[in-house]
């Protein structure tokens, strides 16, 4: 920081700051005085020497301009003279004629001497080609020298052909024949060049990186001489004739332009390629092998960073080429993959593939720019969506053929049903179906996507519901061929409701299983549209094979049709029961082959029906003798009983049959107390009136006034009770009372 210049009378203050410093006035100013001179002496030298320098540097360039202009006018005469030097040199043209004629001496002298040396060179070069070319994988050590030696014949080569331009066309076709034998060397030593390049990784592998390098230094000095015979090119096209005829380069430069740096990248490039396509190849078989062993690529890619990048000058970018081609290839190689239509558990696999390819070149630091477009064009959920189309297909077809032969098995009836392992009938359909369903709950499952297996399940689900209807209408459809037309139907329709009833149930168990297995795979926001779908398949299998049961026991009634409309009718008291007993016995006789929990279900249908039936013509009888009709009707309930009693408890019997008991009562009760029998029926099962009057009607011991007192008192309790239907509908619910004149006609 610069000192603060002080003012005179700040100096002065500094030496006068007391009254007594007054007397030192006259020795201060001597003192100041003699400062001034000395400095003006100083100062008057220094402009002396600066005028001096000043002087001579004037001097100085005074001279050195006389001495340029002097060297520009000799110049200019030098200029002169070699511009037209003929007129300066009387025998100007001889000496340029006999330079030139020594020049083409000198010229031809080493032309021939070139050509004659030429096939030893060759000879040499290519027993070293030969031989490195054997073993691609190895050391190169002539590879420069062999080179310099290549590139040296062949400059050669290219002034030769270039100087016979203006030759016969007869001389040049000599000269071609000349130079086939180092024409095919060059080209057999650019193969060996572009061999090198597409093993480069290989050559790293082996522990020869110097032939990497020797690789790379061949192509920067290749690229150089293009890039030289390039510009000389432009400027020839640019330039005059006359100014292009001072450069004896351009004259002779004939070269063929080798560009090496794109020609050993495009042959990494197809090195790549090769081994991608080598790999899908050999697993194009096997998609999921492909998948699986496509480790090597990360491999590649952690030895390139480390061992071929530093082979390569930093211009090449060489890691990212590398990337960028590896990720392209790979590219192709997958569209290929989806475009041979797999199968779905392969589109899976590769979906789960690609996530862990991204998190993969996360880990190796890989730019996320190096990797763009994304494999797939970023539509790996398409994969999804294709697979489940694939899924709904494959389900589809496999369904379709599958009830095809089922259907045809279970409508022709050629041979009686199956009988599995466990003695009961049976049908492939269950065993078939829940392979094919396995096998894509597998897959999904293995996708670890609760969303894709969801969406699995859901389809599954309309596949067995579409198998379970199309069941359903096959059942109805039989059942309505063997009512109407009995003599076209073959027989055996009973034992394959049976069969089919089974197959069901044990879809509903494989199905139940499927659920217990699936439930704690999942978060709960798939656990409950799984839960409710397959819930609904089970659902579906159970209805259906309670409609085989229930249409196993039409199928025996409309067998004991001609008895059962007997019943109640003047042959009935001669006994029409044992018809129905006997009948229901023969059916019963399949009891072993079908499951356990069926066949309780069974009996109970079958007695549902039994008592539909029987209680239905009861309500709808013209007349009943009484008291013969309830001694009957206790005969046919005693041997019914005694048949359902080899089927059931007598306990859980004695419930079923407490409605025939209860109906019995009213019609033992007298007209007087009728109405107490009545009233034990109508809590249980409501009020019926319609049932009642018409059982009321039938009595043969009471008349049209009784029948009418009977029933004002029956009706007037079930007012008077506020009487109505139960919760819970019973066996009297599904029984159909005729109108009065309906049992009239029939009676007559």
């Amino acid at each position: 920081m610069a000192t603060p210049q002080m003012s005179a009378a700040q100096a002065i203050g500094e030496y006068l700051q007391s009254p007594d410093d007054l007397v030192k006035v006259a020795a201060f100013r001597k003192k100041l005085e003699k400062e001034k001179a000395s400095i003006d002496a100083r100062l008057k030298s220094g402009v002396k020497e600066q005028l001096d320098a000043t002087r001579e540097g004037l001097k100085k360039l005074l001279s050195t301009r006389n001495n340029v202009q002097a060297i520009k006018e000799e110049m200019q005469t030098v200029d002169r003279l070699c511009t037209d030097p003929q007129h300066e040199v009387a025998t100007f043209d001889q000496i340029s004629r006999v330079s030139m004629v020594h020049r083409n001496f000198e010229q031809t002298e080493e032309m021939v001497n070139n050509l004659l040396e030429m096939n030893s060179k060759l000879d040499v070069l290519e027993e070293v080609l030969a031989a490195d070319s054997e073993n691609i994988i190895g050391p190169a050590p002539k590879l420069l020298s062999m080179h310099f030696q290549i590139n040296r014949l062949e400059a050669f080569r290219n002034q030769t052909m270039h100087q016979a331009k203006q030759a016969s066309a007869a001389s040049r076709q000599k000269l071609i024949r000349i130079f086939e034998r180092l024409s095919k060397l060059i080209e057999d030593f650019e193969f060996y060049v572009l061999e090198l390049a597409r093993n480069i990784l290989p050559l790293v592998r082996a522990g020869f990186p110097e032939v990497v390098v020797k690789l790379i230094k061949i192509a920067e000095l290749e690229g150089r001489e293009d890039e030289k015979a390039i510009a000389i090119r432009l400027v020839k096209k640019a330039a005059k004739m006359d100014a292009a005829s001072k450069f004896k380069s351009m004259q002779a430069n004939a070269r063929v332009l080798k560009h090496y740096r794109s020609k050993i990248t495009r042959a990494i490039s197809d090195s790549i390629r090769s081994n991608v396509d080598d790999a899908f190849e050999r697993h194009e078989r096997d998609p999921d092998a492909f998948l699986d062993n496509l480790g090597w690529i990360y491999q590649d890619l952690i030895r390139i960073e480390s061992d071929v990048v530093p082979c390569f000058p930093p211009s090449y970018e060489i890691y990212s080429f590398y990337i960028k081609e590896y990720h392209k290839n790979l590219d192709m190689a997958l569209k290929r993959l989806v475009a041979s239509e797999p199968e779905a558990s392969i589109l899976l696999h590769l979906h789960a593939w690609l996530k862990e390819y991204k998190k993969s070149m996360k880990e190796l630091n890989v730019p996320p720019e190096l990797i763009e477009p994304p494999l797939l064009n970023g539509e790996e959920q398409n994969l999804i969506e294709d697979y489940l189309k694939l899924i709904v297909k494959k389900l589809d077809e496999w369904s379709a053929n599958l009830m095809k032969t089922e259907i045809q098995e279970f409508t022709t009836r050629t041979n009686p049903p199956e009988v599995d392992s466990d003695g009961l009938y049976g049908m492939q359909g269950a065993v078939i179906l829940f392979q094919m369903v396995n096998q894509q709950i597998d897959a999904a499952t293995e996708s670890g996507q609760g969303a894709i297996l969801a969406r699995v399940v859901e389809e599954v689900n309309r596949v067995m519901r579409s198998i379970q209807d199309r069941w359903s209408k096959v059942v109805d459809s039989e059942f309505k061929k063997q009512v109407e037309k009995p003599e076209e139907v073959t027989g055996g329709l009973a034992e394959y409701c049976l069969a089919l009833a089974n197959d069901q149930v044990k879809s509903a168990d494989n199905t139940e299983a499927l659920l217990g297995r699936l439930e704690p795979l999942v978060s709960e926001k798939y656990r409950v549209p799984i839960n409710d779908k397959l819930n609904d398949a089970i659902d579906g299998n159970l209805d259906v094979a309670k409609k085989c049961i229930q249409t196993f026991i039409d199928i025996i009634f409309n067998d004991v049709k001609p008895a059962t409309k007997q019943l109640f009718q003047p042959s009935w008291y001669d006994g029409v029961i044992e018809q129905v007993i006997v009948t229901m016995k023969d059916y019963m006789s399949d009891q072993p082959f079908i499951k356990p929990a069926l066949f309780e279900l069974l009996v109970d249908y079958l007695i549902d029906a039994f008592l539909v039936t029987y209680l239905t013509a009861l309500g709808n009888c013209s007349k009943l003798r009484m008291p013969d009709a309830t001694e009957r009707i206790k005969e046919d309930i005693s041997a019914v009983f005694a048949f359902f009693g080899d089927y059931k408890p007598d306990k859980e019997l004695e419930g079923c049959f407490e409605v025939v008991e209860m109906i019995l009562a009213m019609l033992e009760a007298s007209k007087s107390m009728a109405f107490l029998s009545y009233w034990a029926f109508a809590k249980v099962h409501g009020p019926c009136i319609p049932f009642v009057e018409g059982l009321m009607k039938a009595r043969g011991d009471l008349d049209r006034s009784g029948v009418s007192e009977v029933m004002d008192s029956i009706k007037r309790k079930a007012k008077d009770e506020g009487l109505t239907d139960p919760p819970q509908p019973t066996i009297m619910k599904k029984i159909t009372v005729q109108s009065a004149l309906s049992r009239f006609l029939r009676s007559q």
